[in-house]
């Protein structure tokens, strides 16, 4: 079993846990209280990098990244600085995240929300979209062609934005002939946690031009930036470079508006 299959098996539990406490008619009832989407494009397909800055407290790879005691402060701090969108991490256990954190953030910030998460059921689009997410991660190696159309479907007819992340070549392609708008392109092998630098550099070419590209993983300085704005990216998703620095609001700015 990959580490993908592994983090998988512990979303589908924590899923029907919280499935049993709350009944799906009660998450669908809950969108008519929240705020219409935010459009993250117009801002993603502006000139210049772009970042997704992401609230992460740990993962598989590098264990505890940081405490964040209150995601909405190190939001605010991303905002501050200029992120096109912020990523809240739900998952619970490996990630440490949770959506009580994605629904912190949402009341401190204007910016668009992606809920990064393990989706592989149409109960977590709809939590997402009860939470305040504008956007939703849908990962190509998690889902096979006909779920992945179904959630990519279920997401835009929401009003949100999926970002569709691959790995590698059969999943670009997957992801072009899905119609993907958002693609990110994840340099790290969710199956090994192994990164490959390289990955974005020779995917990037297989996605249309009309298509937003996102850089993921292994992103930490602003060179970084402007070597995948170089190769096609549009935004940058960015993490622990983030969490781990003093000053999140300077680091975003200074990875904002890079160009190639």
């Amino acid at each position: 079993m990959s580490v993908l299959d592994e983090i998988v098996a512990g979303v589908r539990l924590d899923l029907d846990r919280r499935a049993s406490q709350t009944p799906l008619a009660d998450v669908r009832a809950a969108l008519a209280d929240v705020d219409p989407p935010r459009d993250p494009m117009p801002h993603l397909r502006a000139p210049g990098s772009s970042v997704i800055a992401e609230v992460k407290r740990r993962s598989p790879s590098k264990g505890d990244l940081a405490a964040i005691p209150d995601p909405a402060v190190l939001a605010s701090s991303y905002a501050a600085g200029g992120a096109a969108a912020i990523s809240v991490l739900t998952e619970e256990r490996r990630f440490g995240g949770s959506l009580a954190d994605l629904r912190a953030v949402r009341a401190a910030v204007d910016v668009p929300l992606l809920r990064k998460d393990f989706v592989v059921e149409t109960y977590q689009v709809l939590e997402a979209r009860a939470a305040g997410a504008d956007l939703v991660l849908l990962i190509v190696a998690a889902l096979d062609d006909e779920t992945l159309r179904r959630l990519h479907d279920e997401v835009r007819e929401l009003g949100m934005v999926p970002l569709v992340e691959v790995h590698d070549e059969a999943e670009a392609e997957r992801a072009v002939d899905l119609g993907a708008e958002l693609v990110g392109v994840n340099a790290r092998n969710l199956k090994t946690l192994e990164i490959d630098q390289d990955t974005f550099g020779r995917l990037a070419p297989l996605l249309p031009d009309d298509r937003v590209k996102v850089a993921e993983s292994g992103v930490f300085t602003p060179v970084d930036v402007k070597r995948h704005v170089a190769e096609g990216a549009r935004a940058v998703l960015v993490g622990e470079a983030l969490v781990r620095d003093g000053d999140p609001e300077a680091a975003v700015r200074a990875m904002t508006g890079v160009e190639s």
